[in-house]
C-alpha cells in the first residue's frame, strides 16, 4: 500500500508539473495575446506588460501564478471584493488576489497603472519606447529592486518582446508562430489560429470499473480516520522561516493545533511561545503566525494600512513587532483595533494631530 500511495503522489506531481510553463520561452507563446490585447485597451506597450509578467512569475513558476492565476503580484487593498490567498512577500501571510483566470490577472494589472496617479506620466511616453517605459516605471516607484529597469529591458531584448509591440490581437498568433516556428507542429496552438480546421471533439474512452474490497466501516468513521492522518502530516511538515524583519525565526501554523504541540515539537517551553507572541489561550489556528524568538521594537517596514477584520495582533504577528510596541507607536490603547484603510506606524512613532 506504501508503494502504491508513492507511486500515486510521483504521478500527481507529474501531471501537476507537466501542466506549468517549464520555460520562459512557453510562456510567451501563452500569455503575449494578453499582453497585445492589454496594449490595445490601455496604450501600454505589450513588451513591458509580458517582460513583467515573466519577471514577477518567474516564467510562470511562482505560487501566486500557479494557485492563484495572480501574475502581476497584485495584494488585496480595501477595495478587492474577490477572492484571496495568503502569500508572505513583505511580511508572512500577506493577502493577495486570486482571479479565475489569468487574463483577468492582467487587464487588473493594466488597470492598476492607468488609474494610480504615480504612473500618470509614463501615458506621456511613447506607447513604443520600452526602454523609456521601464525606466519611467522604476522611477515611479513600481519596484524596490534598483536594477529593476535594466532587468525588464533584458528580458525585452533577450526574447526580442519588442516585436509585440508592432503587432495587433489579431495577427499577435501569427507574431509568436513567427518567433517559434516549431509551434506548426503543436495542435493546441495551431487550433487557436484555425479553429475549424484543428479543433476535434476527443474520443470518449469506454468506463473502467475497478473492483475495491469492501469493509465493514462507516463512512464518517473513515473520514474522521482521513482526516487525522491528514492533519498529523500537515503538522510534520512546518518548517522554520526567516522573517524579513531582521530574519525573525518563524513558523505558520499549516492545521489547527495547540501551543503545547508547537513548544514539544521545537523544543521551546510554552511560556517563552505565550510571551513572544502575546497568545491569550493556547489554541493555535491554521494560517496564525508563530515566532520562535522574541519580536522586535520595531517593524521593517515605515508604515502600513491595516485591512478590514484585521487586528493590531495580526499587524504585530505579520511584521515581527512586539504588541504592546505597535500601540505606543501609533498612540493607542491597548485593546483599541484599527479601522480598515487605517495608516499604522511600525517604526518611527505617529506625529500628533
Amino acid at each position: 500500500m506504501k508503494r502504491l500511495f508513492s507511486f500515486l503522489s510521483l504521478l500527481v506531481l507529474a501531471t501537476f508539473h507537466a501542466q506549468a510553463w517549464a520555460t520562459e520561452d512557453q510562456y510567451i507563446q501563452k500569455f503575449a495575446k494578453y499582453a497585445v490585447e492589454e496594449m490595445e485597451k490601455y496604450k501600454i506597450p505589450a513588451s513591458i506588460t509580458l517582460a513583467q509578467g515573466l519577471l514577477e512569475t518567474g516564467g510562470g513558476q511562482s505560487r501566486l501564478a500557479l494557485e492563484g492565476k495572480n501574475h502581476f503580484g497584485i495584494k488585496c487593498k480595501e477595495d478587492w471584493t474577490g477572492k484571496t490567498m495568503k502569500h508572505t512577500d513583505d511580511a508572512p501571510n500577506e493577502c493577495f488576489r486570486v482571479y479565475d483566470d489569468p487574463r483577468q490577472s492582467y487587464e487588473d494589472h493594466s488597470i492598476f497603472l492607468s488609474t494610480r496617479k504615480y504612473y500618470a506620466n509614463l501615458f506621456n511616453l511613447d506607447m513604443k519606447d520600452y526602454k523609456a517605459w521601464a525606466t519611467g516605471l522604476k522611477k515611479a516607484g513600481y519596484a524596490t529592486n534598483p536594477r529593476y529597469a535594466s532587468i525588464l529591458i533584458g528580458k525585452i531584448e533577450k526574447y526580442r518582446l519588442y516585436e509585440f509591440d508592432n503587432t495587433s490581437s489579431r495577427e499577435v498568433l501569427y507574431a509568436v508562430l513567427k518567433m517559434y516556428p516549431n509551434l506548426k507542429d503543436d495542435m493546441a496552438f495551431m487550433a487557436q489560429m484555425e479553429p475549424e480546421k484543428y479543433s476535434h471533439k476527443p474520443k470518449v474512452k469506454d468506463p473502467v470499473t475497478v473492483e475495491v474490497p469492501y469493509k465493514q466501516t462507516s463512512y464518517a468513521q473513515q473520514q474522521k480516520r482521513v482526516e487525522k492522518i491528514r492533519k498529523a502530516e500537515m503538522l510534520n511538515t512546518i518548517l522554520i522561516k526567516s522573517h524579513p524583519n531582521d530574519g525573525l525565526k518563524y513558523i505558520i501554523i499549516p492545521e489547527d493545533t495547540n501551543v503545547q504541540y508547537i513548544a514539544k515539537k521545537f523544543k521551546i517551553s510554552e511560556s517563552r511561545l505565550i510571551k513572544w507572541n502575546e497568545l491569550e489561550s493556547d489554541v493555535l489556528r491554521k494560517n496564525e503566525i508563530v515566532f520562535l524568538e522574541s519580536k522586535n521594537s520595531d517593524g521593517n517596514t515605515a508604515t502600513y494600512k491595516a485591512e478590514s477584520g484585521e487586528n493590531m495582533h495580526d499587524i504585530a504577528q505579520k511584521f515581527g513587532i512586539k504588541l504592546n510596541k505597535l500601540y505606543a507607536k501609533n498612540r493607542m490603547d491597548e485593546g483599541q483595533q484599527p479601522a480598515a484603510g487605517q495608516l499604522i506606524y511600525l517604526i518611527d512613532k505617529k506625529p500628533r494631530n
